[in-house]
């Protein structure tokens, strides 16, 4: 009797012990989600200043050309332009599918979703690329023509590196879980890339106003 006795208590110890170690584990796992978001967010603060400075850089030069050399409404391809905004845009509407089904536990809606935003989002990019082929070569609108060309390419150049970015930070979270499922340690993962898209997205609806409507009004 004594030794049943002896045994139940050291079971209920040892429960005891794994219930705190599991609390603990999940404070110290709730914590280090937190401060990842917080870095996220303080990281987003800093995206935001760099291109508020560029933009105010592009605004200060975007008149600034030589005589001869064509301005913003002589050059840009508005309907180009247009096709690619509604491009990013809807690749916006699809990662917000895809947190849809991550949040109801649907991994492989989650991928379809996610992979069909990768696909906008390189469209986009591969029409960015045409434009400013077709700048280059059609009217010498270079980096280093005019200071108008070296504020445009530096603003709507360095966003192109951040949807590059951003393709590449989903596509290797794709094929880094693609048999891993959902989980606690991969979910928040998938969701500030989203974040982060949502993100390049807003800059870019700036960008289309300021840059391309401004100019060809102004």
């Amino acid at each position: 009797m004594k030794m049943r006795t002896r045994e139940v208590k050291t079971n209920a110890c040892r429960r005891k012990t794994h219930n705190t170690h599991l609390a603990q584990f999940s404070r110290v796992t709730n914590v280090r989600r937190k401060n990842k978001f917080y870095g996220f967010w303080f990281f987003l603060g800093g995206e935001t200043v760099l291109f508020a400075s560029l933009f105010a850089t592009y605004l200060a030069l975007k008149d600034k050309v030589l005589p001869g050399q064509k301005v913003a409404a002589e050059i840009f391809d508005l309907p180009l332009v247009f096709v690619a905004t509604m491009l990013l845009l809807t690749s916006s509407l699809t990662s917000v599918y895809a947190m849809h089904h991550m949040k109801n536990y649907n991994f492989r809606g989650m991928v379809a979703w996610l992979f069909i935003t990768v696909a906008l989002g390189a469209a986009f990019l591969g029409l960015e690329v045409y434009e400013f082929y077709h700048y280059v070569h059609a009217y010498g609108h270079t980096f280093t023509s005019s200071a108008f060309g070296s504020a445009f390419y530096a603003l709507v150049g360095t966003h192109g590196l951040h949807v590059a970015f951003g393709l590449l930070w989903i596509t290797t979270l794709l094929i880094r879980n693609r048999k891993r499922g959902l989980s606690l340690y991969n979910a928040p993962k998938f969701y500030v890339a989203s974040l982060y898209w949502h993100f390049i997205d807003v800059v870019w609806v700036f960008i289309f106003t300021v840059v391309y409507l401004m100019g060809l009004v102004g």
